[in-house]
């Protein structure tokens, strides 16, 4: 099988995830400074990973609707969607930075390294690549079900 990747989309910095070959399991891989090279960079690593399909969390606000930043992201798409690597699925990210915290407290991770700069990043594209893993077997095992 080929690998999904994760993006958690930011101002200044990208968050990169992995999903393992079964997809399964999201893990971080990197973190992708804002700007012009940016998106040649999440090509590289596609082809690097063989990739089929890229994540990429969408800001919905907490009543499900597009914000500012959401148009960020829709640009950001775009982009992405014209270099032709690989099917482009925006994913809810609700509360994955505030997760990405917490999943790092509770791994025992000092402050001080916790507010290193891009592993809350890395961390929430992982989180948002999870939860987009976790739905397609859900949604397997309803599909095997009927």
């Amino acid at each position: 099988m080929r690998r999904i990747l994760g993006v958690d989309f930011g101002s200044a910095r990208i968050g990169i995830a992995i999903s393992d070959p079964l997809n399964i399991i999201a893990r971080g891989l990197s973190v992708i400074q804002q700007g012009p090279d940016a998106i040649e960079r999440i090509r590289a690593l596609a082809a690097e990973h063989d990739v089929e399909r890229i994540v990429v969390g969408m800001p919905f606000n907490l009543k499900g609707e597009k914000g500012v930043k959401a148009l960020e992201v829709e640009a950001f798409i775009v982009r992405l969607r014209d270099l032709h690597v690989a099917e482009i699925i925006p994913w809810d990210e609700r509360f994955t930075s505030s997760m990405a915290h917490d999943t790092l407290r509770e791994m025992g991770v000092p402050q001080k390294k916790r507010r290193q700069k891009g592993l809350i990043d890395e961390m929430a594209a992982a989180l948002i690549l999870q939860g987009y893993l976790d739905a397609q077997t859900r949604q397997d095992t309803a599909d095997a079900n009927r």
